[in-house]
């Protein structure tokens, strides 16, 4: 059975952003909220993967920026953590194509 949008709302606005404003070769938008101590369903910590002809001639700080900036709305309403990967479509072709797996979450408060 296919979600909806309305299931995973937050989620739905970070895909529906960053494809208006990348125009990406490449898309992924996981939900990483189940590896933390969250209720079932949630979306609260998220890892994208971009893929755009707009990060040419930018660094890797100037690409979180624009992404962050971009998803300001959901980063201040909801989403505790984000991690990402911005590439250019050479950069992508020239990788292996995989994301590395997040660390496992240590509960917080330092453990």
């Amino acid at each position: 059975m296919a979600t909806s949008s309305n299931d995973k709302p937050i989620e739905s606005s970070i895909q529906a952003k960053l494809s208006r404003e990348f125009a990406p070769e490449h898309l992924e938008i996981l939900n990483e909220s189940y590896m933390h101590n969250v209720p079932k369903g949630s979306e609260t910590h998220f890892k994208v993967v971009v893929v755009s002809n707009k990060f040419e001639n930018t660094s890797l700080v100037q690409r979180h920026r624009m992404v962050n900036e971009l998803l300001q709305n959901e980063l201040k309403t909801g989403v505790h953590a984000l991690s990402i990967v911005a590439k250019t479509p050479s950069q992508w072709e020239n990788s292996n194509k995989t994301v590395d797996k997040s660390p496992a979450c240590k509960g917080g408060f330092g453990r």
